[in-house]
């Protein structure tokens, strides 16, 4: 520990991302990046922005963004906020509407850098259990005295989904507070809640384009809501970082949010190779979770998951293997690659 860091930096414990080790070629079935390349539209208008105008700051409201993305949802420019990745977003939103002094309610199975966020910004998180089948159960999200609700839907690591019905139960059950919705995979085959965002001032829909539409390497998030939780956001980042999506990240995100036929056909490939690749995981005895995401999440009843998780790497395929986190130390997140790295993986399995 640096005797120069604060209390805060010596407090805090990081998000551990997916491994990216550089020895050697892996089929990387760890990190929930698309196996398909990115919008050939996208490709074109980032190539053509790597030009002399990169001397120049990028539009800081990222306009033609914004509008492509109220027109995909049918909403307006004054609704969506965008951001360098959706964790950009998600630390704003922690920041401007949670840290009150009152907990933060979230699942105690989701994506772990919410616990992270709460830690730097000083907010007592309060879990809500998943159930037995790893579900969440609205009803859990009732009465609760706090400064907002975190939801992920579909959920991560477990990838499994609440219907849309499901989320207005949680927005009715705290009409006074912001229920933040991580859409980070809906496009796999859940219902967003975008479509509720005018019935419900307290809803703020966040999502990326690092998933459905290919795009991790550049970084882009956003968040849809009421304009007045998109304007608290908006002081938020102009207060931090007035310039957080680069001119070439802004032209290939507005392209890929226009190209909307291409992102049905990847969607529609990836959900095919999960619905087969569940199949092949079950007939070797894995349990598999029901998934609508970009990933299954599963174990084996006889077999240990960190030893299958190395036997994997030396083969050279990578899955995430979460250590002894309570309730999901046997499991194994595995990414739906393309059907060639799917299947190399059923094959490796075997062999074990």
């Amino acid at each position: 520990m640096s005797r120069f860091w604060t209390d805060k930096i010596a407090s805090l414990d990081p998000y551990v991302p997916g491994e990216q080790p550089q020895d050697k070629k892996y089929i990387k079935l760890n990190t929930n990046e698309s196996p398909y390349a990115p919008s050939s539209k996208a490709l074109a208008a980032m190539a053509a922005e790597v030009s002399e105008r990169l001397r120049l700051y990028p539009d800081p409201n990222g306009s033609a963004l914004k509008n492509a993305l109220a027109k995909s949802y049918q909403l307006e420019a004054n609704q969506v906020f965008i951001g360098n990745g959706s964790d950009e977003v998600l630390a704003l939103a922690f920041m401007g509407y949670f840290a009150g002094g009152k907990p933060l309610a979230f699942a105690d199975v989701t994506y772990s850098f919410y616990k992270v966020y709460a830690g730097l910004y000083g907010i007592e998180p309060k879990l809500i259990s998943l159930n037995d089948n790893f579900d969440i159960v609205p009803a859990d999200y009732q009465n609760l005295d706090v400064s907002g609700v975190v939801v992920t839907n579909p959920n991560a690591p477990t990838g499994k989904a609440l219907s849309l019905a499901d989320i207005e139960f949680i927005l009715k059950a705290n009409s006074d507070v912001v229920v933040l919705v991580d859409e980070a995979y809906v496009d796999f085959g859940a219902q967003s809640a975008s479509t509720l965002i005018n019935q419900y001032p307290n809803l703020l829909v966040v999502q990326t384009l690092s998933k459905s539409r290919a795009l991790a390497g550049i970084r882009v998030g956003y968040a849809l809501g009421h304009p007045e939780l998109i304007e608290g956001l908006e002081r938020l980042k102009n207060s931090f970082n007035s310039y957080p999506v680069d001119r070439i990240a802004l032209a290939g995100a507005t392209a890929a949010v226009e190209d909307e036929a291409y992102l049905k056909e990847i969607c529609d490939k990836t959900i095919a190779t999960r619905e087969q690749s569940v199949k092949d995981l079950e007939a070797l005895g894995f349990n598999v979770l029901p998934s609508a995401t970009n990933f299954v999440f599963v174990t084996h009843p006889e077999k240990d998951a960190e030893k299958i998780y190395l036997a994997l790497k030396d083969q050279g395929i990578l899955v995430r293997y979460f250590g002894n986190k309570p309730r999901i130390g046997n499991y194994l997140r595995i990414t739906i690659g393309t059907n060639e790295e799917m299947a190399a993986l059923t094959a490796a399995l075997k062999t074990l």
